[in-house]
């Protein structure tokens, strides 16, 4: 029986490559932050959804057709829209395509059943 030296090293494999692992770790902030947007933007067609009497469906296609419009980044349109909820603050360029695609001329303020949001604290 053969026994094999004792200072020779395995192979390290392709794992503990520092290339392979700045691109797994890269891989994982990409996956992270694409979790974030996709809950950013299902709310977001949440919030349509509830103004337009549309399906999530329509809500999708809707929220797709401002960012298109607007060009403006869909996860971008989608954080104004939720920030509107809470504030009743929107960029008017998202404001009139949101309009023009729901049918919906004269939204303004924020989304019914929003809270209502003043300067001052409420404690």
């Amino acid at each position: 029986m053969t026994v094999p030296p004792t200072d020779v090293r395995p192979d390290p494999g392709p794992d503990s490559d520092p290339d392979q692992i700045f691109r797994l770790q890269e891989q994982v902030r990409q996956l992270k932050e694409a979790v974030v947007s996709h809950a950013v933007v299902d709310q977001a067609i949440g919030v349509v959804i509830a103004l337009g009497g549309v399906t999530p469906d329509e809500g999708w296609i809707v929220l797709k057709e401002v960012s298109q419009h607007t060009n403006i980044k869909l996860r971008n349109v989608a954080e104004a829209i939720l920030i509107w909820g809470r504030t009743g603050v929107i960029p008017p360029e998202i404001l009139t395509a949101l309009e023009d695609r729901l049918g919906r001329p004269g939204l303004s303020g924020p989304p019914p059943g929003s809270p209502h949001v003043s300067g001052r604290s409420s404690r």
